[in-house]
Parts: C-alpha cells; sequence; structure tokens
C-alpha cells in the first residue's frame, strides 16, 4: 500500500513542450443537454488557470492539451475554469510525460478554497485515492492509504479516468472501472478542476485533455 504524500499548493504561469499524440477519448454518448462543461484545451483563453514559477513548475496550454509539471517533491499543483457546480460527472484523458511513476493526477470537486475540497486521484504506478481537504488538512477517505489498481495503465500510458462527485457519492473510474466509492457530505457545491503532484521524488510530468463535466 502506498501513502499519499500531498502538502501544499502554490498558484504560479508557463513555458514549452514536445509535441504529443493523444487518444480523443471524449464520451460521445453523453447527451449535450447534460453537458455543463467540455474542453479539448484547442483554445488558451478557455479559462483555466495557468502559471509558472522559477523551479520550472508550471501550469499550461500545451499542445492541444492542459500540461501540469511538478518540479517539487511531495507537492500538488491544480488548475480551475471557473465553473462552480453541484453534483457532477467528470472524464479526461491523461498521460505522464515524464518524472516518476510515484506521482498523482485526476480531478477536484466541490472546491470551497485551497483549504477545503475533494481530489480523486491515480497515479502512474497504479494507485488511487479520493482525498477530503478540510479547513487545510489532508485526509484519504477511500481507505488508509492509496489502494491498487489492476485497472489503472502504469508509466507513460494513457489512461481516462472519471470522477463522480453525486449527492454524497463521490467515486472514481479508470478505464471503464470503477475503483473507489465512498460517501462523504461535507461539501456539496464547489468549482471542478483538475490536479497533479508528487511524491518523494520531484519531476512530474502530466499532461490533460478532453476534459467534460456533465450532469448525473
Amino acid at each position: 500500500m502506498k501513502k499519499l504524500a500531498l502538502l501544499c499548493v502554490i498558484m504560479v504561469m508557463i513555458s514549452g513542450c514536445a509535441p504529443l499524440t493523444i487518444d480523443q477519448n471524449a464520451n460521445a454518448a453523453v447527451s449535450s443537454g447534460n453537458i455543463l462543461f467540455k474542453d479539448d484545451f484547442s483554445d488558451p483563453t478557455s479559462g483555466w488557470e495557468t502559471w509558472s514559477e522559477p523551479s520550472g513548475s508550471m501550469v499550461a496550454y500545451q499542445n492541444g492539451g492542459l500540461r501540469i509539471y511538478i518540479a517539487e517533491k511531495q507537492f500538488d499543483y491544480w488548475s480551475r475554469p471557473g465553473k462552480r457546480v453541484s453534483d457532477v460527472y467528470m472524464e479526461a484523458d491523461v498521460i505522464k510525460l515524464g518524472g516518476p511513476d510515484d506521482n498523482d493526477f485526476g480531478f477536484i470537486c466541490r472546491y470551497q478554497d485551497r483549504d477545503n475540497f475533494y481530489a480523486l486521484l491515480a497515479s502512474s504506478d497504479g494507485y488511487a485515492g479520493i482525498l477530503k481537504v478540510k479547513d487545510g488538512n489532508y485526509h484519504i477517505i477511500s481507505g488508509a492509504e492509496m489502494a491498487y489498481s489492476e485497472s489503472i495503465r502504469k508509466g507513460g500510458t494513457q489512461n481516462h479516468l472519471r470522477a463522480d462527485c453525486n449527492g454524497a457519492d463521490l467515486s472514481l473510474s479508470a478505464n471503464g472501472q470503477k475503483i473507489l466509492d465512498v460517501q462523504d457530505q461535507d461539501f456539496k457545491t464547489g468549482e471542478i478542476g483538475l490536479i497533479a503532484g508528487t511524491g518523494d521524488t520531484g519531476g512530474a510530468d502530466l499532461y490533460f485533455d478532453n476534459f467534460l463535466a456533465y450532469k448525473p
């Protein structure tokens, strides 16, 4: 079992990346009337927060995706498109461009502020967890530690993730298989977003594409 090292976050503006091809895997079965927000990141003015740090860490629109690079160890960065919802399903494609497999990547929902939100996370070494940040304290609410799942593709292979935040139900699916499901009622509404971070080694480089948020 793997512990999740999530310590803090700093908002930051951006710079270069190599070309990347990612499978176009948005869920075409979702009715257009149910879609709250979707983004293939082809328009760098679509509203996601971007920034860069002297360390090299960044959140950036690059090559038709959203890149999050975390130079620091035991650190997380996130970006939000300014959309506040209550119940939502979210999907996205994610590839690790580089850095350690001991990382984390996924979604945030019901974001109140930097000290209060949920994060639904996977890692490139095959682990997953659902996290609650309340009053600045980080708690894994899906178990004592991150749980291993064969449904998560390892290394630099693309994963298609889905996060459900529907009433008290919070769940995470990877590549069509539900891997975690918990109940929590502390936060009922808030902003949505994407998150990525590092464990004991810095340098995680994650690339997100085909973001979709829709009504349950």
